[in-house]
């Protein structure tokens, strides 16, 4: 395992993917957006986000007017396509989790997306931490506390960054405050697209 920094207990791993295993990586992203694409999601008050979002594996987190949860079929009524096998490997690789990942949400971030501070708490083992995977344009990842308020610090998050938040952290608030448009050449129409691997399911 890289070496890493720790900010607030989060773990980053800065570069942890080079150049051509995002390339790799994005290619397998648009075989499964293919198969089940991305939607502009509403909050449960009606409020369109700003994110795009999709999803793979057995589960994919959606939310609407019925409120924030997991579905194992998509909007439009598909199965969710499996998590690639390279999204797999990093998980076995930072994670230190013996169980899989039953989630890989798939966030787009275009020109003046943002996610606002927020808890991963949805999910029935938080034993498990959370693996997010940085691709394109950098973003302006905030990290707070448990409880709402307090001091929070930030980091620019560039293609190929990691963060396993586990421990301390997994039920911390997190978001994405702002993206560099246009600052990497990664995606053909710029853009972020963040990945979030997640246990859905309580322990057997």
């Amino acid at each position: 395992m890289g070496d890493f920094l720790d900010v607030k207990g989060f773990r980053v791993y800065p570069g942890w993917l080079d150049r051509a295993a995002q390339e790799q990586l994005v290619e397998h992203l648009r075989a499964v957006l293919m198969q089940a694409p991305l939607v502009q999601p509403v909050t449960p008050r009606g409020k369109p986000m700003s994110v795009r979002m999709g999803a793979c594996g057995d589960y994919g987190w959606v939310t609407d007017r019925k409120g924030y949860r997991y579905e194992p079929r998509h909007p439009q009524g598909m199965g969710w396509p499996p998590i690639p096998e390279a999204v797999l490997a990093i998980w076995r690789d930072v994670s230190g989790c013996a169980r899989l990942p039953e989630c890989c949400l798939i966030n787009w971030y275009g020109e003046g997306a943002r996610m606002g501070l927020h808890q991963d708490k949805d999910e029935g083992d938080f034993s498990c931490p959370v693996v997010s995977v940085s691709l394109g344009d950098d973003g302006l990842f905030r990290m707070g506390n448990v409880e709402r308020g307090g001091k929070t610090e930030s980091v620019w998050l560039k293609s190929g960054d990691v963060v396993v938040m586990g421990g301390a952290a997994r039920l911390a608030h997190h978001g994405v405050d702002r993206i560099r448009f246009g600052s990497s050449t990664l995606l053909r129409d710029g853009g972020r697209i963040n990945l979030t691997l997640r246990v859905v399911t309580a322990a057997a």
